[in-house]
């Protein structure tokens, strides 16, 4: 299993979240979800100033295998997309936790943060699903 960095919230379906201190958060794929989907071939991604919702499909990642959406952690407006994912999605695949970012999000409400998982009940609930 990979590394999964302490500085990290998650959701169950795996997205990963970091608070970057200002009010904002940065949003992807774990490294588990981009290793299950395989070689990422196409990146759909919000637009600076889109509105999204916590919980909501707000990107979607394709591979080989499969289309998945991806659901934002938290609520507020988008403030950056990672472009550079349009021509190179296997980025995630090569650095989900850093250069694979997806968008981040200026938060409307912090407090939604505590509803997300920490690494290690992340931790705990790969463990389950392999079993």
């Amino acid at each position: 299993m990979s590394e999964i960095p302490g500085d990290l919230k998650f959701l169950k379906s795996h997205e990963w979240a970091r608070v970057d201190g200002d009010g904002k958060v940065t949003v992807g794929i774990s490294d588990h979800a981009q290793g299950l989907l395989g070689d990422l071939v196409y990146v759909e991604l919000p637009n600076v100033g889109d509105r999204v919702q916590a919980g909501t499909a707000s990107a979607v990642v394709e591979s080989v295998k499969a289309a998945s959406d991806v659901y934002a952690p938290v609520s507020g407006t988008v403030t950056a997309v990672n472009s550079a994912l349009a021509d190179k999605p296997e980025t995630i695949n090569e650095d989900a936790y850093g250069e694979g970012w997806l968008f981040t999000v200026a938060m409307d409400d912090a407090e939604q943060l505590n509803e997300l998982l920490a690494p290690d009940d992340y931790a705990e609930l790969l463990e389950d699903e392999d079993h």
